[in-house]
């Protein structure tokens, strides 16, 4: 190991899984240890998995590696901007599969993107690409009509702050649609790739990514759920033995989260429900940020759901929401919060869906409604998570009622985004995301255990109990009765930051490209 990782004081699973990566990369050509790189050899393909439980040490490895492997001279593909390629770079992109799991790697310092992002790259416009050359370190300073001394100042103060180029573009002045005129399916393949929060993947994203990277290493936690569509697997299990490793020390003990020791007290076979309250209530007693809740709390389901199994308890807590709110049934109230179910829109507007997407409307991201667009059919958004979190575009809203088979749509564009209500959501929505207050339905998680399903050799309910604890990084809220607080005040949008981009994108209601 490096000076610098070993000043970490690894623990010895720790230094074994940095070891046994580094030996990888050191075939592919680029040595963490000894700083250095040499160029790509062609036709190597090589897969390894490091598996760990909540607060095992895998974002801290991933983020040691992701720093040794800068130093060494890789450069980190964001998937906003990407410089002319040098034969000899070695370069790495951090991957997560939401940008809600992206932006909780950015706030630890990762510089990660989402899958998608770096499966669709953007399209600069000549002008506007010499100047991200210039900020990247690899052109002179250019000169730009229309754009002063000042302004580029803005833009290179930015970037060093946060290694954007269209953050850095946005501080002069500049918005998407002035610097990029379009979005590719990435043909050339990449280099490095680490890729957290892989338990989330699917097949399909699985092949896709060892399609364009030749070195992939998958960070994750082979204790969540598997994908909905992928009969209870997930994609450790097709790598092979000697390409594994899972970390077995919890290491997330600093000042001893009782989040995190609850979480693991459900890999101990004689902790039956019943006993597992006792735990909760336990904990609740001795330490705050454990709750025992009494009732959901309304406050804090407009940033961050009520996590449940069942779909028909979301629907009713969805529905309570907006009833303490007084929301008509007729439109939404701005801070309402929706969860994006997936874009609609034909085969010929394709450009338009990659925008959407590449802005971070794919699909379980998370949104907050700021009101209606400039056009009908169109909602001006904040999308939770994501670089530039503010646009507008066609959306497509459905509210579930109880009780009812169809959907109630307060309004819609012809196509666009499509949006459910995001109050509450299941837990396996909620996996890949993280909230510094979380509140888990308990009422739910005991009919999962009274079913008695099994799911990988776990009791369901255990599974689920889980992966909602560590959804929480400071206060879990176990609630146990089927009961909603009174809101302390109206749903607020002033505590998001950004301004909203005055670009409408998506559809117009006629069904033409805005």
């Amino acid at each position: 190991m490096t000076e610098t990782a070993a000043a970490l004081r690894f623990s010895e699973d720790q230094a074994e899984a940095w070891d046994r990566v580094a030996a990888m990369l050191r075939e592919a050509g680029v040595d963490p240890d000894e700083g250095t790189t040499q160029p790509a050899q062609e036709g190597r393909s090589q897969v390894m998995a490091l598996m760990g439980k909540a607060g095992s040490g895998k974002t801290l490895l991933l983020s040691e590696l992701c720093k040794a492997l800068e130093a060494a001279g890789c450069e980190i593909v964001s998937g906003d901007y990407e410089a002319r390629r040098r034969r000899e770079t070695r370069r790495l992109a951090v991957l997560a599969p939401t940008n809600k799991a992206a932006s909780v790697l950015r706030m630890r310092g990762v510089p990660a993107t989402t899958i998608h992002r770096i499966l669709y790259t953007p399209v600069y416009d000549p002008e506007y690409e010499r100047i991200a050359e210039w900020l990247m370190g690899n052109g002179e300073r250019p000169t730009v009509a229309g754009l002063g001394d000042e302004a580029l100042d803005r833009a290179f103060a930015a970037y060093q702050g946060h290694k954007s180029v269209p953050a850095a573009l946005a501080a002069a002045g500049l918005r998407g649609s002035d610097f990029i005129t379009g979005w590719k399916r990435r043909e050339e393949p990449l280099d490095i790739g680490f890729v957290d929060e892989a338990s989330m993947l699917d097949e399909r994203q699985f092949e896709d990514l060892r399609e364009i990277f030749p070195n992939l290493v998958l960070f994750g936690d082979p204790a969540q759920l598997a994908p909905v569509n992928q009969s209870g697997k997930m994609v450790f299990e097709s790598v092979p033995e000697a390409q594994k490793m899972e970390l077995s020390r919890i290491h997330r003990q600093e000042a001893s989260s009782p989040i995190l020791d609850l979480a693991h007290a459900l890999a101990d076979p004689e902790v039956d429900f019943a006993r597992f309250e006792r735990l909760v209530e336990e904990a609740a007693a001795r330490d705050d940020r454990v709750v025992w809740a009494e009732r959901v709390e309304v406050d804090l389901m407009a940033r961050s759901p009520v996590l449940v199994w069942r779909n028909a308890t979301r629907i009713r807590l969805i529905a309570a929401f907006r009833a303490v709110h007084g929301a008509p049934e007729t439109e939404l109230l701005a801070g309402e919060p929706l969860v994006c179910d997936g874009i609609e829109l034909p085969l010929k507007h394709r450009k338009k869906r990659l925008d959407l997407e590449a802005r971070g409307l794919i699909k379980g991201a998370q949104v907050v409604y700021l009101g209606p667009g400039r056009k009908p059919g169109f909602s001006r958004l904040h999308v939770m998570g994501a670089p530039e979190p503010q646009l507008s575009a066609a959306s497509i809203v459905k509210i579930e009622k109880p009780d009812e088979e169809e959907p109630f749509i307060p309004f819609a564009a012809r196509m666009g985004a499509t949006f459910l209500h995001g109050a509450a959501v299941t837990i396996h929505k909620a996996q890949g995301s993280q909230w510094e207050q979380v509140q888990v339905f308990a009422p739910d998680l005991y009919a999962a255990a009274r079913m008695g399903r099994v799911e990988a050799g776990q009791p369901l309910w255990k599974r689920l109990a889980y992966v909602a604890i560590t959804r929480a990084s400071d206060r879990l809220y176990w609630v146990v009765r089927n009961r909603l607080s009174k809101p302390s005040g109206p749903l607020r949008v002033d505590d998001l930051g950004g301004a909203p981009a005055p670009l409408e994108l998506a559809m117009t209601p006629d069904g033409d490209a805005a």
